[in-house]
C-alpha cells in the first residue's frame, strides 16, 4: 500500500502542468522607453496596453492613474472619471496585461502587473509634474495597487484610493476552494472556468441594472477565466491582504455593505491595518462596483474629495469600515447611527 501511495504521488505530480504567466518581451529595435501613444500605453517591455483619458480643461488640480478588476478593462471608469474630469481632475485607465485591448487576454499578468502601473505611474508623474498623482485600484486592481505600494519600489505617486480591493485570498479561503483551485491550476490550467448560470442569478457585482447589462454586451469584457489565472489570483489577494500595512501614502479604502464579491471578513481584517489617519468609508448602499451602482455619485464625490485633500472630511458622511482607524476628525459608525435615528 506504502509503494502503490508513493507511485500514485509521482504520478500526479508528472501530470502537474506548469502554471502560465506572462513574461516580459524584448523591447523593440529602437525602443524608446514607455510613453503614452493615443490609446495605448507602451510599457517597459514594448507591450502595448489600451488606455483611456478623460481629461480635464486646462491644466488638471490632480491626475487619477486607475487600474480595473479581474475580467474589466479601462471602461470600469466610464461614469466617475468624466464627472471628476468636469471638476479638473484628469484620469488615466489602462487595460491590465490579459485584459480589455492588451495582449494575451486571459493570460494571467503576475507581476508584469504591478511594474505596468509602476511605470505608467511615472509616465503620468513626468507628464503632470505639478499635480498630485494619486493611484485608484478596484477589486484586482486594488490589490496590484496594494502589492506595489508595499514594495521596496513604490509608484511614485502621493496618495492611493482603494475600490472594494480584492483582499480574499489564500488566508481567508475554505479549505475546499484552496483543494479544488490548486487542483485545476495544476492539472487543467488552460481550462476556462465560468460562472454557472444559476450563480449569476444570485450574485451579482452592482445594483445598477442597465450597467451590468451594457458590460454583458460589451466584446473587450473577459467571461470566464482560466484557472492557472483565477490561482495568480488568489495568490495576489492574499499579498492585498497581508500588505496592505506597508503603504506609505495615504490611503482612502472604500467598501459596500452588499459587495457579494469580496467578502466582509477579510475586507475588516485588512482595513484594520490601515494607519490611524488613513480613511476608509462603509456604504450602506454600496455593492462591489461602488463607482458603477445607483449611489454612485456619491463615492465620485468622496473619491474627488481625498483626490484634492485627503485631510479633509468625506461628503459622504459614510461611516469608516468597521475595525478601521478612526481618524480624529470623521464621524464614528455609532454616532453616524444616532444621528440616523435622529432623523439628521
Amino acid at each position: 500500500m506504502r509503494l502503490l501511495a508513493v507511485l500514485a504521488a509521482v504520478f500526479m505530480l508528472g501530470a502537474c502542468t506548469p502554471l502560465q504567466v506572462q513574461q516580459a518581451g524584448a523591447p523593440p529595435i529602437g525602443f524608446q522607453g514607455p510613453r503614452i501613444e493615443g490609446d495605448a500605453f507602451i510599457s517597459f517591455d514594448g507591450a502595448r496596453l489600451g488606455l483611456t483619458r478623460w481629461e480635464a480643461e486646462g491644466e488638471p488640480k490632480a491626475v487619477i492613474v486607475a487600474a480595473h478588476g479581474m475580467n474589466d478593462y479601462a471602461n470600469a471608469f466610464h461614469l466617475a472619471a468624466p464627472w471628476w474630469a468636469s471638476r479638473g481632475v484628469t484620469t488615466y485607465a489602462y487595460d491590465q496585461r490579459g485584459f480589455g485591448r492588451s495582449p494575451n487576454r486571459g493570460l494571467w499578468g503576475g507581476e508584469l502587473m504591478i511594474e505596468d502601473l509602476r511605470i505608467l505611474t511615472a509616465v503620468v508623474r513626468n507628464r503632470h509634474p505639478e499635480a498630485p498623482v494619486v493611484v485608484l485600484g478596484e477589486s484586482m486592481g486594488g490589490a496590484v495597487a496594494i502589492a506595489a505600494f508595499a514594495s521596496d519600489r513604490p509608484p511614485p505617486a502621493d496618495r492611493l484610493v482603494l475600490l472594494a480591493p480584492a483582499v480574499w485570498g489564500w488566508s481567508n479561503q475554505p479549505l475546499p476552494y484552496r483543494t479544488m483551485l490548486w487542483f485545476a491550476a495544476n492539472f487543467t490550467g488552460s481550462k476556462i472556468y465560468t460562472p454557472p448560470r444559476w450563480l449569476t442569478r444570485r450574485v451579482s457585482p452592482t445594483d445598477n441594472r442597465e450597467e451590468l447589462i451594457a458590460m454583458g454586451r460589451d466584446p473587450l469584457m473577459v467571461w470566464g477565466a482560466r484557472s492557472d489565472a483565477l490561482y495568480g489570483l488568489v495568490g495576489l489577494m492574499e499579498r492585498g491582504w497581508r500588505e496592505i500595512d506597508g503603504v506609505s501614502v495615504p490611503v482612502l479604502y472604500l467598501y459596500g455593505a452588499n459587495d457579494q464579491i469580496i467578502p466582509e471578513t477579510p475586507t475588516q481584517q485588512a482595513a484594520a491595518r490601515l494607519k490611524p489617519t488613513d480613511r476608509s468609508a462603509y456604504y450602506e448602499n454600496g455593492w462591489h462596483l461602488l463607482t458603477r451602482d445607483l449611489q454612485g455619485p456619491v463615492v465620485w464625490a468622496d473619491v474627488l474629495s481625498f483626490v484634492l485633500d485627503p485631510r479633509k472630511p468625506l461628503p459622504s458622511g459614510a461611516p469608516p469600515i468597521p475595525g478601521a482607524p478612526t481618524p480624529a476628525n470623521a464621524p464614528r459608525a455609532a454616532e453616524m447611527d444616532v444621528d440616523r435615528r435622529a432623523g439628521l
